[in-house]
């Protein structure tokens, strides 16, 4: 039976007995969880062919939240599986209830500067704390500069990003929206335009590019991190794109790359992941079989047969479900597999350029002041109110 979660979550988070934080282990399912925290794996069978791969998803690492009363009872317990749908496991009037809840999380405009006195990485890091911006600002500028002897000191960095903040704490990738450093009196920009880095001329600084892993098949389902469903009045995710193919057509590599795991993973079924540069992985399930000597460890060539379409795992059908993640970060395949050109023109260039004159005038103000700052300039709150609509509520 489902639950109804009617709870304000943020006013029961502040009213619980205690909260505890924890991180996701290692290699540990879903089942594993509920029985060693005394929770029923009813819980587990009650959800739909989605939802259980959906937490086949779970990643090592991810901080969740345990909500105890004065007994120190379980209350409720929030699991994030991206950064937008959360687990939500409470308590109600008949034992134990489950769903799956988009994130109340704050937004926050950031603006950084800082005076150089080592490598950008450990000084973003020192200042704020947060090791992901630090690592997408040296991701950004990969392509195009090298900081391991170039730095010098009294140098500069300034970077312009949206942060989300969950209970307080850091939660997600921060978007960098430009980002400046400045070398020996020289600047070098980067903006970010729909997801991909571009410098001052609209010419892309990443360039990895991906194939579709099979070719002219019909997408039966799109990706989505979050999407209230109108018949199921119900919040749904999807983490890939789905292909519909006949069984047995043969499944391609989207890149070149390494196989990191060949085998069953809960409801995908059998599964091929193949590690790729920059941080991306691909992901490909439900396969009938795998091609012979696909194993950990192969190194495979973009468009070399992996495996062949099936319907192992939870699965209404052939067909292949492909995923494309960003640092363990899921994000939309077919975004990336559309991009095939290397800078841009036309109306997008002229677009991309109005960015650019403003995101170079705030780089300017914040050059004006001249020493080391870390400052928060807006403050959003996005918080879902629950009911059949899934009302989004932005203060």
């Amino acid at each position: 039976m489902r639950f109804a979660a009617v709870v304000p979550l943020v006013a029961t988070l502040l009213s619980a007995g205690s909260i505890e934080l924890g991180r996701w282990a290692r290699s540990q399912s879903f089942l594993q969880y509920l029985e060693r925290s005394g929770l029923p794996k009813e819980l587990y069978y009650s959800l739909d062919g989605e939802e259980k791969e959906l937490v086949s998803e779970l990643r090592a690492g991810v901080p969740y939240y345990t909500l105890l009363d004065d007994n120190g009872s379980i209350e409720q317990v929030l699991i994030p599986i991206n950064e937008e749908l959360q687990i939500h496991i409470f308590r109600g009037g008949k034992g134990y209830g489950i769903d799956l809840i988009p994130i109340d999380y704050t937004k926050r405009e950031e603006r950084l500067l800082i005076s150089l006195d080592g490598p950008p990485y450990s000084e973003i890091l020192n200042t704020t704390g947060n090791i992901r911006l630090a690592h997408e600002f040296v991701q950004a500028f990969k392509r195009s500069l090298d900081f391991t002897h170039s730095i010098r000191k009294g140098d500069r960095l300034a970077i312009l990003y949206d942060q989300k903040y969950r209970l307080g704490q850091l939660f997600g990738m921060p978007v960098v929206k430009v980002a400046m450093v400045e070398m020996r009196g020289r600047r070098h920009y980067v903006f970010n335009y729909k997801g991909r880095y571009y410098n001052e001329q609209g010419r892309e600084m990443d360039r990895f590019l991906l194939k579709r892993p099979i070719h002219g098949a019909r997408i039966t389902s799109r990706f989505t991190l979050r999407r209230w469903h109108p018949v199921l009045h119900r919040w749904r995710a999807h983490l890939g794109v789905d292909f519909g193919a006949r069984r047995g057509t043969p499944v391609r590599s989207a890149g070149d790359g390494r196989v990191i795991f060949a085998g069953r993973k809960g409801g995908y079924g059998n599964v091929v992941i193949i590690a790729h540069k920059e941080g991306y992985k691909t992901l490909y399930a439900h396969l009938s079989r795998f091609r012979k000597g696909i194993r950990k460890g192969r190194y495979v060539r973009q468009g070399e047969v992996i495996g062949y379409v099936g319907s192992t795992g939870l699965s209404t059908g052939p067909h292949l479900h492909f995923g494309l993640y960003k640092n363990n970060r899921p994000i939309n395949p077919l975004r990336v597999v559309r991009i095939a050109r290397s800078r841009l023109y036309g109306k997008e260039l002229r677009r991309f350029k109005k960015m650019v004159r403003r995101y170079k005038r705030e780089i300017e103000k914040l050059l004006a002041q001249g020493e080391t700052a870390h400052r928060i300039e807006k403050i959003k709150l996005v918080s879902y109110i629950g009911g059949e609509n899934g009302e989004k509520r932005t203060d």
